[in-house]
């Protein structure tokens, strides 16, 4: 079969690997016969010059015909994050939850002394044992990257505030911890300049374990954007009803008629949302597949 060319976001063309598809799938949980349908379905109508963008829809698409699990949803958890913008705050408020979910008590964008000057913080997340300070840098497009820049910044910060002793949130014989999280990724520099210094660097599939997808899913915290059953207009009244998560809707359906859901669509949705607030790990993927 002749290699086609497809064309990225960045508009750079390269050769179609249907094996970053067969990943995506099954990462999102898809049985061993969906991919093999999906990616041969692709294959068969790929021309040169189709865009990564068309190939995710139609993917997409396909994955929605099985209505019995929530793989299309997942399989758009990328874009569902990078739909959370334009402010970020969503995105804060996702990792808020996440850390929450794990015990501990969070403050989502509050003002630290540090020993010269305050400092915003996006996430502070402490318990008995330590203080993680969090720096969400959010892109609503995939192409942007965190560089070493803002690892400069935030590990002087985290200097500052460590001077100041972090308003004495340390627990006793704690430790406190600089994080910085994306919805993208980052450039070799930032990762080797975090590395050195010790920080925490969470990204779009970085590390391999412990990345922000995996946050996400393990949690069982998806946002509210991976709903496939909802329209955009319907999601944006949501969120400005406070709503950022599937859990929000689940734990009250009654958010659903603010946003002029009503009727059968209100069962259907709620379906979809309660599904994807199970955890789901590499675990499930095994077992799935």
């Amino acid at each position: 079969m002749a290699t086609h060319l497809v064309r990225k976001l960045d508009g750079a063309l390269e050769p179609f690997d249907s094996s970053k598809l067969v990943r995506s799938l099954k990462n999102a949980g898809a049985t061993e016969a969906t991919v093999v349908d999906i990616v041969g379905h692709i294959e068969r109508e790929m021309k040169d010059g189709m865009t990564t963008s068309h190939i995710y829809r139609h993917a997409r698409r396909l994955l929605k015909k099985h209505a019995d699990s929530p793989v299309a949803a997942r399989y758009s958890l990328r874009r569902a994050v990078l739909e959370l913008g334009p402010s970020g705050f969503p995105f804060e408020t996702l990792l808020g939850e996440v850390f929450k979910k794990k015990g501990y008590n969070v403050r989502v964008g509050e003002i630290m002394k540090g020993h010269c000057v305050d400092h915003e913080i996006d996430v502070i997340a402490h318990n008995d044992k330590e203080l993680i300070l969090v720096e969400a840098k959010f892109h609503n497009a995939q192409g942007f990257k965190t560089d070493v820049k803002v690892a400069l910044y935030i590990h002087g910060r985290f200097l500052d505030l460590e001077a100041g002793g972090f308003e004495g949130l340390v627990p006793r014989g704690g430790k406190a911890q600089s994080w910085v999280v994306t919805n993208t990724k980052f450039t070799e520099n930032a990762i080797r300049y975090g590395t050195c210094v010790g920080m925490h660097m969470i990204g779009w599939g970085y590390p391999s374990k412990g990345n922000v997808q995996d946050l996400i899913e393990e949690a069982g915290l998806h946002p509210l954007s991976c709903l496939t059953t909802l329209t955009g207009k319907e999601k944006e009244t949501l969120y400005q009803n406070g709503v950022v998560l599937c859990r929000g809707v689940v734990d009250n359906p009654n958010v659903l008629e603010r946003a002029g859901v009503t009727g059968p669509k209100v069962a259907t949705v709620l379906a979809e949302a309660n599904r994807l607030c199970v955890p789901f790990t590499a675990e499930d993927i095994k077992h799935d597949a």
